[in-house]
């Protein structure tokens, strides 16, 4: 048993982009960075380093913009700070923490590697690169501390891990279904087309696919508040909306579950 890292590069009319693979046994992850007008999006984790390095390498990096606090968009920090001396911004809420010896579970250590301590700057509400101005749109509920970059020039939104697919089905224990609601309506109030996900990659028609998400889930929080009215316990409603069991789970020890899907809906709306 290993973990294997492999990696594919790409480009859009003006991004370049790289997807990092991890594979441990049954269970393969991936991660995007994005970099686009002197701006790097995310960085990538610690475990993909390796593979990562020659794109940062040719790439002209102005700045980095992380989306969350997470090991998968974090890992390569510190070596963008120590190689290239850029600055690095995020969300103020998770400054203090990134500066710290990182601190989560083992299984996530083993795909994504440890992310080591790095200084960032507070992001504020809007930033600009070359050519453009861009807008950050506070977006929680995957993470408290997620933002979304929308590129007020190109009509061009990088969503981070708001997205990833359009009908979830397994969150992790510290996400809410009721955020990730709210926070896609506030991104839809925004003008844009195309959207560039850290998990799903490039997607060509990415307000439509925001749309579609938003359905899927109202739609499943409506059914799971159904039949919780009905006297359904929070078992009997995961049993019923979502009998399939998927491998995450089990390796990540219920850390990833479609279980909290049910109890962030129940407990939070």
């Amino acid at each position: 048993m290993f973990v294997q890292t492999t990696k594919e590069e790409n480009s859009t009319k003006n991004v370049r982009y790289i997807q990092g693979f991890v594979r441990f046994n049954k269970v393969k992850l991936s991660v995007y960075c994005y970099e686009i007008d002197g701006v790097l999006i995310d960085t990538g984790s610690a475990s993909l380093m390796s593979s990562f390095r020659p794109f940062f390498k040719e790439a002209a990096i102005d700045q980095v913009a992380v989306t969350h606090y997470h090991e998968d968009h974090t890992g390569g920090a510190r070596y963008i700070q120590d190689t290239y001396g850029v600055p690095i911004y995020m969300n103020e809420a998770s400054i203090d923490y990134c500066r710290q010896k990182a601190d989560y579970p083992f299984y996530r250590k083993i795909f994504w590697g440890k992310r080591a301590p790095f200084t960032a700057k507070p992001i504020g509400h809007t930033f600009e690169s070359r050519q453009a101005r861009w807008k950050v749109i506070p977006t929680p509920g995957h993470a408290s501390d997620h933002l979304t970059f929308l590129n007020e020039e190109t009509g061009q939104l990088f969503s981070g891990d708001l997205y990833v697919h359009p009908r979830t089905k397994v969150i992790l224990r510290e996400e809410s279904i009721p955020q990730i609601i709210q926070s896609i309506k506030h991104v839809l109030t925004f003008d844009f087309d195309e959207m560039y996900c850290c998990h799903a990659g490039f997607v060509k028609k990415g307000r439509e696919a925001f749309e579609n998400k938003l359905h899927y889930l109202e739609e499943l929080q409506g059914n799971v508040w159904q039949l919780h009215q009905n006297g359904y316990s929070k078992k009997e409603i995961h049993q019923t909306l979502f009998p399939k069991k998927y491998p995450i789970t089990l390796f990540s020890f219920g850390e990833w579950h479609s279980k909290h899907m049910i109890t962030s809906i129940i407990n939070n709306t």
